[in-house]
C-alpha cells in the first residue's frame, strides 16, 4: 500500500473515531438531559429526596435572575451523585445550576415550593360539548360559479386552523350566523378578524356566486366539539381537571379555542374492544339537555379542560381526597386506574413501565401497561373515552391517562399530575 493511500486510511480513521466520540457524548449527555426535569416542585415544609443518578453537582440560589447574582449571595451546593435532601419552610422560588462532573454546564433547573396538596380521584365517564370562539375554519375547498369556472375565493387567504372571529366588526357567535353572513353578502367583499397561531390580524375575502345563485367562500368550518371522556380529579373547591390533554379538531390538528364548555351526565352503553394496531372506544349515551348538566368548562389546554363541577357531581363523589404525588415520588412498577368502563368507578391494574421527567410531550411523561385480566377482557386495553382516568400508586395520584399506543392496545401514556395543575 503507498504512503498516500496509508495517510488517507489513517485520516479516515482519525475521523471516523472523532466522529464516534462526538456522537457517543452527545447521546450520553442527552441521557443524562433528560433525567433531570427542568422544572422541581417540593412540598413547603417537608424534606424532598432527589436523587436522579445523574454524576452532576452545582449550586442553589433563592430568586430568579441567576446571571445577576453576585459572589456574597448565599447558596447551597448539591451533588447529585449522593443524591440530595432538599427542605424549604414557605412557599418560595429557587434556581439550581448543573454541571455534568463538576466540569460541563449541563442545566439550569427551577425549583418551585409549593403548598401541599389533596385531590379527590374520579374516574367518572362524562359528557363533553365545547363551543368554539367565532368559526374554525377545517378546510379550503373549490365549486363551479355561475360561469361553469372552478373558483376558490378563500384559497391563500384563509387556512385550516382559522378562527374567523368577527365580520365587518360584527362578532361570529355561530357556524349558522356566519353562513348567513357570506350568503348576504351579495358578493361585496368581507372584512374579517382572524386568529392564527394566537396572532389576531386581518384578511378581506371576495365571496363568489356558485350555479345555484348562492354567495360561498369554498371553506368548511366548525363551531362545536362533543364526546365523551373521564373526570380525573375534584379539588377542595369543586373545581376538576379532566381528560389529561386538550380538545384538538379532528381535521387540523388544532386545540380549539373555548369560548364556552358544558360537561353532561353520561351513560356507557357499549364497548368496543381495542387491538393491536385498531384502538377500541366507549360508546357513552348523552343527552344534551339542561337536566343533564354537570359542569361548566372554563379552560381547554394542552393538559387537559378543566372548570367548575356541579351540585350533583360533588354530591356523589365516591373516593376521598388523597395526596398528590410530584414527578420525584413516581415510581416505575405497580399501581392502578380508576375508570368506569362497566357504568361505576373501579379500581384496575396496571404496571407504570418509564418515566419521562423531561419530556417535551407533556402528555407523554408516563409510559403504562394494564396488566388487569378484567380490564383486559373487557376492553382489549386503553381505549377512548378512558382519557383523564386517575393513576394511583401508593396511595398518591400519580396523574391521568392520556393516550393508547397504537401497536400495543395493553400500553399507552399518562400525564403527570403536577403537569395538568399547572393550569
Amino acid at each position: 500500500m503507498s504512503e498516500y493511500k496509508i495517510k488517507n486510511y489513517r485520516r479516515f480513521l482519525y475521523i471516523f473515531l472523532a466522529a464516534t466520540i462526538v456522537t457517543l457524548i452527545t447521546a450520553v449527555y442527552m441521557d443524562y438531559w433528560k433525567k433531570v426535569p427542568s422544572t422541581i416542585k417540593i412540598r413547603a415544609g417537608v424534606e424532598q429526596q432527589l436523587d436522579f443518578h445523574v454524576p452532576a453537582s452545582g449550586e442553589i440560589y433563592q430568586g430568579e435572575a441567576v446571571e445577576s447574582i453576585s459572589t456574597q449571595v448565599q447558596s447551597l451546593h448539591v451533588d447529585f451523585t449522593k443524591g440530595v435532601t432538599l427542605k424549604a419552610n414557605q412557599i418560595d422560588h429557587y434556581i439550581m445550576n448543573l454541571k455534568l462532573f463538576g466540569i460541563f454546564p449541563y442545566k439550569s433547573v427551577d425549583i418551585q415550593v409549593i403548598q401541599d396538596k389533596m385531590l379527590t380521584p374520579s374516574g367518572l365517564p362524562i359528557g363533553i360539548y365545547v363551543k368554539t370562539e367565532g368559526v374554525l375554519v377545517v378546510g379550503i375547498g373549490e365549486f363551479k360559479n355561475q360561469n361553469g369556472d372552478t373558483v376558490s375565493p378563500a384559497n391563500y387567504i384563509l387556512q385550516a386552523g382559522d378562527y374567523i372571529l368577527n365580520v365587518n366588526g360584527e362578532k361570529v357567535e355561530n357556524k349558522k350566523q356566519f353562513i348567513s353572513m357570506v350568503e348576504n353578502s351579495e358578493g361585496k367583499e368581507l372584512i374579517m378578524s382572524i386568529n392564527r397561531n394566537e396572532e389576531v390580524t386581518e384578511v378581506k375575502v371576495k365571496p363568489e356566486s356558485n350555479q345555484n345563485g348562492e354567495w360561498k367562500l369554498g371553506i368548511w368550518i366548525r363551531d362545536n366539539a362533543q364526546g365523551i371522556g373521564t373526570l380525573t380529579y375534584i379539588d377542595e373547591d369543586n373545581t376538576f381537571g379532566a381528560l389529561g390533554h386538550g380538545i384538538n379538531d379532528i381535521d387540523t390538528s388544532t386545540l380549539m379555542q373555548l369560548e364556552e364548555g358544558t360537561l353532561y351526565k353520561t351513560e356507557i352503553i357499549g364497548i368496543t374492544r381495542g387491538k393491536d394496531g385498531s384502538p377500541g372506544e366507549l360508546t357513552g349515551y348523552i343527552e344534551y339537555e339542561n337536566d343533564n348538566i354537570i359542569g361548566e368548562i372554563t379552560k381547554n389546554t394542552p393538559e387537559g379542560i378543566f372548570g367548575i363541577c356541579g351540585e350533583e357531581i360533588v354530591a356523589n363523589k365516591v373516593y376521598e381526597p388523597i395526596p398528590i404525588a410530584l414527578k420525584q415520588e413516581v415510581e416505575t412498577g405497580p399501581a392502578k386506574i380508576i375508570c368506569s368502563v362497566t357504568g361505576e368507578p373501579k379500581f384496575y391494574d396496571i404496571e407504570i413501565e418509564e418515566l419521562h421527567l423531561e419530556n417535551d410531550n407533556v402528555n407523554r411523561g408516563l409510559v403504562i401497561k394494564i396488566t388487569d385480566e378484567e380490564l383486559l377482557t373487557l376492553t382489549g386495553g386503553i381505549i377512548q373515552g378512558m382519557s383523564g382516568s386517575p393513576i394511583i400508586q401508593n396511595g398518591k395520584l400519580v396523574g391521568a391517562v392520556t393516550h393508547v399506543l397504537v401497536q400495543d392496545a395493553a400500553s399507552g401514556y399518562g400525564i403527570f399530575i403536577e403537569n395538568m395543575l399547572v393550569q
